[in-house]
């Protein structure tokens, strides 16, 4: 054995010795619309391919999500053959190229902290999804050219990203689902979660808490911060409507200043494919 071979089988075993591997991939291609789940799935410059490369925008050009248009849940997204379509209740389906005509133009808009120019995507795209909104809006596309990075810059080095919150891949394990669950009266689905990675195999609930370094199939990443859960996982996904839970559980227990942690945000230090079933080796844990 190489010495990199046994430094990673070295890693792999930081775990406790727990045989970890990919068990679901979603991506996000609408900032806070239903997700996707994907068998197999490429990963380019800014994370799985199409995740949040699209954003509902208000007047202002200031980003829509669930937290104050829980509806935003009931917005279901299909990918194929190079068309996005939405759906919705009450509303007929929308198709839409995934790349956006060169002549739309840009418009400035803004994500948290961050503001960045954006592609509108269509009048008949801003129509539809103030409809079923019930309130103006305007869909954009994240261009290559845009440049947004994570921030802070992890590792020294900032990676660019779509139009997630913060980081491009949000990691949970099976096990941190189940650990929550035994403790609420009604077990929540993973999707409350909206992670893009899921893990099945980890030695504990929260053991990716410990992790900083990992390769998910052949792609390194580094694990850069626990996520800080807000009001969206208290939305029932399948009916928009919000509730309580999991949040004054997950307080009881999950609680670190101000915010309540669940999950850990990753950035990937190169390109390749994800596949469900790919071994996750922990490089480093700490």
């Amino acid at each position: 054995m190489s010495t990199g071979s046994a430094a990673v089988a070295a890693g792999a075993r930081t775990d406790g010795g727990a045989r970890l591997a990919l068990s679901g991939i979603r991506i996000y291609p609408v900032k806070s619309a239903a997700g996707i789940e994907v068998s197999r799935w490429e990963v380019d410059r800014f994370g799985l391919r199409y995740d949040r490369r699209w954003m509902v925008v208000d007047r202002a050009g200031d980003c829509m999500t669930q937290r104050e248009h829980p509806r935003m849940a009931l917005i279901g997204v299909a990918l194929a053959d190079g068309v996005l379509e939405l759906r919705a209740p009450g509303a007929a389906p929308l198709r839409l190229p995934t790349a956006p005509p060169r002549a739309a133009g840009s418009l400035d808009v803004r994500i948290w902290h961050d503001r960045v120019r954006a592609t509108p995507v269509s009048d008949e795209a801003d129509r539809w999804l103030s409809e079923v909104l019930g309130t103006p809006c305007r869909l954009v596309f994240r261009p290559d050219g845009a440049e947004r990075c994570t921030r802070p810059p992890p590792a020294g080095a900032g990676v660019p990203i779509a139009f997630p919150d913060a980081y491009p891949f949000l990691l949970l394990s099976e096990e941190s689902l189940d650990g929550l669950n035994a403790r609420l009266a009604e077990p929540l689905p993973m999707n409350r979660f909206r992670p893009n990675l899921i893990v099945r195999g980890a030695a504990a609930a929260h053991a990716e808490d410990t992790w900083k370094r990992v390769r998910v199939g052949s792609i390194p990443m580094d694990v850069v911060k626990p996520c800080a859960r807000c009001v969206i996982t208290t939305t029932d996904q399948a009916t928009g409507e919000r509730g309580v839970e999991p949040l004054r559980t997950l307080a009881t227990y999950r609680r670190k200043g101000s915010g309540v942690l669940f999950g850990q945000n990753l950035i990937h230090r190169d390109t390749g494919t994800l596949r469900v079933g790919d071994p996750i080796e922990v490089l480093a844990a700490g």
